[in-house]
């Protein structure tokens, strides 16, 4: 609607420039004093911090008010005609009232205040004195209150457009019909309350578009009988509804409103069921869009009679039609003039067909369906398609050749299961600007045939396939590229020269890309534009130079990735705009205080693990306002954890783990609210687990303060922590008894598992042109899982652990742990725990790890545990207790270990218990043993002799009939047969089914 709007506006001009003038190259002064002096009492009334209206004054070089900036004038009466002072932009507005001082403008014909800032001051009630204003553009300045009724009295307005004023409220819309001429009306945005609003826009006898999008209208109060009669919402032609919370039974009303629209925008409601077939039968409709609503079923096949359709827009439903049937709803002249088909984000299934059928499609966008099969092996005619996205869905096998596909500009076929190699065709789509096959299963070499021709590729994402680059060493690629994502691509041992020539790029990936040796001078002559940088998981060695110096633009936030790599040496300088830094798994020296010289508010990421680091940590902390992620374990930090830590709100994960931090957690760390990783194991801290973590920390979802010096009671509210998987207590100084409420830890229950496998914290992104990436930090923890200890990041989501071994703790184990029933292990060993093993443990049906052992637990094993068919780790040695193992394959799996040093217990796979030994009576009468075993020898003999005559008498008697009698022997053989092929076909099979599970 925008561009027929500005096109009817583009001809406006032309005619109001026939009758105009701006008066700069005027011999005479055609400014009219009284106008003039108006203009300057309006200017006086705004702020213009940005000059805008330099060129308005009273100086003698400024009388010909015809000449100022926006104001235009009629070459034969010299009154202003034209107003058209919109802001450039919104932090160049102007600032003020718009004042009475205007009305001397009563021959204006086009007032355009738009894009400043009024601040939401009324519409004044004036702005209906103007007789002869024929164009009127408010948009977007904050302006509020209701919508003056003296708008009617503008009865030669053509356009109206008080849009993007979200204060303001239209309470009726009586004046409306006022307008015989109104042809344009733009009100979205604005607040909506009259329940007759569809009644009075019916009543408008010239409008051609109306736009409403984000209006929020209520259910208009409307009989169908009344629109039937009249006649004057017949010329609408383009419709925007979109965001307006509509429902379904809008569709009773809106094929009776108009029969000539061309454009319909109901995007963004609620309009759920089946698509009208009505939209078929309207056939002036050139765009549709119901893209965000829950429409469902298909598309009915009377779309294929919209001959003058150009752009249908479904996407964000649960369409689930199979994608040849929904095609063939288009054939017919639908299929001859659609130019933009969008179906993303839908449940569609089946496989692309050939899509060069519709003969004037540009854009086809099929992303995030559930498409499956394969492309065709050839097209048989040329396309036009100059945008596919395929993006998202299970396509499978190889692609295509693609020369049929000259015209295209973008191919996303991203995130799919494509196999096999990349086309030579690709080569010859001379016109391509992004290419997308990340994420997929292909494979083999990229040469420079691939490349050489694509002299207008500006995104290259070839990452997370198996490709391999073959280009010559001094290959001079044709393009320059925006965007380089190549990881998982196979590029080195030596740094790939091509990449020298590109120096614009704002995107670099190239992390698991086999690189290694020194990098080379040239490679950190990084783009100024740069937004994402990665060379992680590379062997990359040496040094990393200065970089403070290369990202200085203040709208750059950039991201960089150094990570798992064999730098060392100092830490490089940064420039203090940075987004997010990892430096982690390398072999940086230096103090971790050049934290300080970079902090900025918009820092997200923070990753210095696994490096020579040293020093304190700084009140420089402060700095980082929307921190999200710090990981600096693995280093040589000491000094206490800084008050400051408490600044970052916005921090989700906290790693300090394997340091040498003293003293207490700092009291301001409870403003973390949102933290759900805190890992500070491994260090020197003190005093007594703060009873604020349970009571303020209630998103954690780690909590590992093992190895360190804490001290005192496991504090009871620490069973407030209901989304902790992970409480690893263990290696301190804990003393009194466990908790008894642990039980109210219910993210520790069976039925609570995380659909996430690994703790993935989602940072934002950017985008670029259609391209765009998310910001992802895969979390971590150190975990002893198993008898060993290893760092889990990918499987940490699915980790259940408790853990609170090595401490001073007493008293009995209590029985409420047997009610979480989805931990995976439990280590309370070496402590000063008594008691019995509790009862119930067998309801933790999902333990695969229990250690006990190094206690003083006494009385017998419970039987319930040899219910735990999960158990593969257990140890309860070093205890007191007694009896006899409970016996199951499982617990009689166990080497003797798990069960030694307790001295009373006996059974396998311990030495067997007295009560099982086979003790010989000494009253046997051994004569009558002897006379047992004659009669036995007897019996054996006629037992052998019966066997052998029932074999004889039986075999040769099956074989007699057999040969005598046909009809036996025919069904004999056939069962054979039968049973032979039956061995046969399940054998076959069998190796199948194993030959699958192997693969």
């Amino acid at each position: 609607m925008k561009s027929d709007r500005f096109l009817f506006l583009n001809i406006a001009f032309i005619g109001l420039a026939i009758g105009t003038s701006s008066g700069g190259d005027a011999r005479t002064t055609l400014c009219i004093e009284r106008e003039r002096e108006a203009l300057l009492k309006f200017k006086e009334g705004l702020i213009d911090s940005h000059g805008i209206l330099s060129s308005w004054g009273r100086e003698e070089e400024k009388e010909e008010c015809c000449g100022w900036k926006g104001v235009q004038c009629s070459n034969i009466t010299g009154h202003v005609v034209v107003l058209d002072i919109p802001a450039p932009s919104y932090s160049q507005a102007l600032r003020g009232n718009i004042t009475p001082s205007l009305l001397e403008l009563q021959h204006l014909k086009h007032l355009d205040l738009s894009y400043n800032n009024f601040g939401r001051s009324r519409i004044p009630n004036f702005i209906g004195s103007f007789p002869r204003l024929e164009y009127l553009f408010l948009e977007y300045a904050n302006l509020s209150g209701e919508i003056p009724h003296a708008l009617g009295n503008l009865t030669r307005l053509q356009i109206l457009d008080l849009s993007m004023n979200y204060n303001l409220v239209v309470k009726s819309l009586e004046w409306l019909p006022r307008l015989p001429f109104l042809l344009d009306l733009d009100l979205s945005g604005v607040h909506i309350e009259t329940v007759n609003w569809l009644q009075q826009i019916t009543k408008s006898p010239s409008l051609e578009q109306l736009n409403l999008k984000g209006c929020n209208v209520p259910e208009p109060i409307i009989s169908i009988s009344h629109l039937s009669s009249n006649v004057s919402s017949r010329l609408l032609s383009s419709l925007n509804l979109a965001d307006t919370g509509l429902s379904s039974s809008a569709f009773r009303w809106l094929f009776n409103l108009s029969t000539r629209f061309t454009s319909i925008d109901l995007s963004s409601n609620h309009l759920a069921g089946r698509i009208p077939e009505a939209f078929g039968y309207m056939q002036h409709l050139e765009f549709i869009d119901l893209a965000t609503n829950i429409l469902e079923g298909g598309l009915p096949k009377s779309f294929g009679n919209l001959s003058h359709l150009r752009a249908l827009d479904l996407s964000t439903n649960n369409l689930n039609q199979p994608l040849p049937e929904l095609f063939l709803s288009l054939s017919g002249k639908a299929e001859k003039s659609l130019e933009e088909l969008h179906l993303s984000n839908n449940h569609l299934s089946g496989s692309l067909l050939d899509i060069t059928r519709f003969s004037s499609l540009k854009s086809l966008y099929l992303q995030e369906n559930q498409l499956n099969g394969s492309f065709l092996e050839s097209y048989g005619q040329t396309s036009k398609i100059e945008f596919l996205d395929l993006s998202n869905n299970q396509i499978t096998g190889p692609l295509p050749n693609l020369t049929a596909f000259s015209a295209m500009r973008e191919l996303h076929l991203n995130n799919n299961q494509f196999k096999g190699r990349l086309p030579q065709s690709i080569g010859q789509l001379s016109k391509l600007e992004m290419l997308r096959v990340e994420s997929n299963f292909m494979e083999g070499p990229i040469t420079e045939s691939h490349l050489s021709n694509l002299s207008s590729l500006r995104v290259l994402d070839l990452s997370y396939n198996s490709f391999s680059f073959q280009l010559g060493l001094n290959w001079l690629p044709p393009f320059q590229l925006d965007v380089i994502s190549l990881s998982h691509c196979k590029m080195g041992p030596h740094f790939p020269q091509w990449l020298r020539t590109q120096k614009n790029y704002s995107h670099l990936d190239i992390s698991f890309a086999g690189i290694s040796g020194v990098a080379p001078n040239w490679f950190w002559d990084l783009s100024p534009e740069m937004m994402h940088f990665s060379i992680s998981n590379n062997q990359i060695s040496g040094e990393v130079p200065d970089l403070a110096s290369k990202f200085v633009e203040e709208t750059n936030y950039p991201t960089m990735d150094f990570s798992s790599n064999n730098f060392s040496g100092l830490v490089p300088s940064f420039s203090s705009n940075l987004e997010s830094l990892n430096l982690s798994k390398n072999k940086f020296v230096g103090s971790i205080s050049f934290l300080c010289k970079i902090a900025n508010a918009l820092f997200r990421t923070i990753d210095l693990s696994n490096n020579l680091l040293s020093g304190e940590l700084h009140n420089c902390l402060m700095g980082f306002e929307e921190l999200a992620i710090l990981n600096l374990a693995n280093n040589n930090l000491y000094g206490k954890i800084p008050s400051s830590i408490g600044s970052l709100s916005d921090i989700q994960s906290l790693q300090l783990r394997n340091n040498n931090f003293t003293g207490d957690l700092p009291t301001s760390l409870k403003n973390c609210a949102i933290l759900q990783i805190l890992d500070v194991g491994g260090n020197k801290l003190s005093g007594e687990i703060p009873l604020w973590i349970g009571s303020h920390l209630t998103f954690l979802v780690v909590l590992s303060l093992r190895l360190n010096k804490f001290n005192g009671s496991i504090p009871q509210n620490l069973c407030h922590l209901n989304k902790t998987h992970i409480l690893d207590l263990s290696q301190n100084s804990l003393s009194g008894e466990i908790p008894r409420c642990l039980n109210n830890i219910t993210s520790l229950l069976q039925n609570n598992n995380s659909s996430n496998p690994s703790m993935l914290f989602e940072l934002g992104g950017d985008s670029y042109n259609g391209y765009s990436y998310l910001e992802e930090y895969l979390g971590d923890a150190l975990v002893q899982w198993k008898s060993s200890e290893s760092v889990y990041n990918k499987t940490l989501g699915l980790l259940k652990i408790i853990d609170f071994s090595n401490n001073e703790l007493a008293g009995n184990v209590p029985e409420e742990i047997a009610q979480l029933d989805g931990v995976l292990s439990l280590n309370l060993s070496r402590n000063n725990l008594t008691g019995n093993v509790i009862q119930g443990i067998g309801k933790m049906e999902k333990l695969e790890s229990l250690d006990l052992s190094r206690n003083q637990l006494t009385g017998r094993i419970p039987t319930s545990l040899a219910q735990l068919h999960f158990l593969s780790v257990l140890d309860l040695s070093s205890n007191n207790l007694s009896g006899k193992i409970p016996s199951s394959t499982q617990l009689q799996s166990f080497d003797p270990s798990s069960y030694e040093g307790n001295n009373e217990l006996c059974g396998l796979p311990l030495a067997e218990c007295p009560e099982d030994r086979d003790i010989q009576s000494p009253f046997v009468d051994h004569s009558k043993i002897n006379n047992l075993d004659k009669d036995d020898k007897i019996l054996s003999f006629g037992f052998y002799v019966c066997v052998a005559s029932g074999f004889i008498l039986g075999f040769w008697g099956v074989i007699f009939t057999l040969v005598l009698k046909q009809s036996f022997r025919d069904a004999y053989f056939q069962k054979l047969t039968n049973v032979a092929n039956w061995i046969f076909v399940t054998t076959i099979m069998s190796l199948h089914r194993l030959k699958m599970l192997w693969s």
